[in-house]
């Protein structure tokens, strides 16, 4: 004989589960701001470093891998700052399953692009990444939402394809003098 099961309990335990997510969220967004800090004062010191290039000749390109770290530094803080804006603007349970599902393909792509560059930065990505997923997964559980991992993947390119054109103009801004053809081809 199948029991029902009582309401009240279970609604208890979605009150339960629903105040367990505000710390983790708390706790990914201070794991967020902490990575963003990290990121913008290597930023800071590679364009303070790579002002020199702008004097080089086109002959030289040594000049090749300080501008790649600095895009990526750059290309990084950006999907970031996309991120921390979604979870800026959750405004209840319900939200989460739409607003960060695209979250976690954008973290693993910078952290991917961290990983030899700043390993302690691609960790704590991993961590956030794992954290979010956790949250989704349980919010989804709890309102009971649905999404397609596969949108959320097309979704997650979209945005870093255009943080990936926007970052390449300001850097060709920045350094109008250097020719980025010919550092494409050493």
């Amino acid at each position: 004989m199948m029991c029902n099961p009582n309401p009240v309990k279970i609604e208890c335990l979605n009150v339960s589960q629903t105040v367990t997510l505000v710390p983790r969220l708390d706790y990914s967004n201070y794991l967020l701001n902490n990575i963003m800090d990290v990121l913008k004062r290597q930023k800071t010191e590679l364009k303070k470093s790579n002002r020199n290039f702008l004097e080089l000749s086109d002959d030289d390109h040594t000049y090749i891998k300080a501008l790649d770290f600095e895009r990526t530094i750059a290309f990084s803080l950006e999907i970031l700052y996309q991120i921390q804006k979604r979870i800026n603007s959750i405004s209840g349970i319900t939200s989460i399953p739409e607003l960060l599902p695209l979250t976690i393909p954008m973290i693993r792509t910078i952290s991917a692009q961290l990983f030899s560059l700043l390993p302690t930065c691609s960790q704590s990505l991993s961590e956030l990444s794992v954290h979010l997923g956790s949250i989704i997964l349980d919010s989804a559980f709890l309102t009971e939402a649905q999404f397609d991992f596969s949108q959320s993947n097309i979704e997650s390119s979209s945005v870093l394809n255009k943080v990936k054109l926007m970052t390449d103009s300001k850097i060709n801004k920045q350094y109008p003098n250097l020719d980025f053809s010919k550092a494409c081809n050493v």
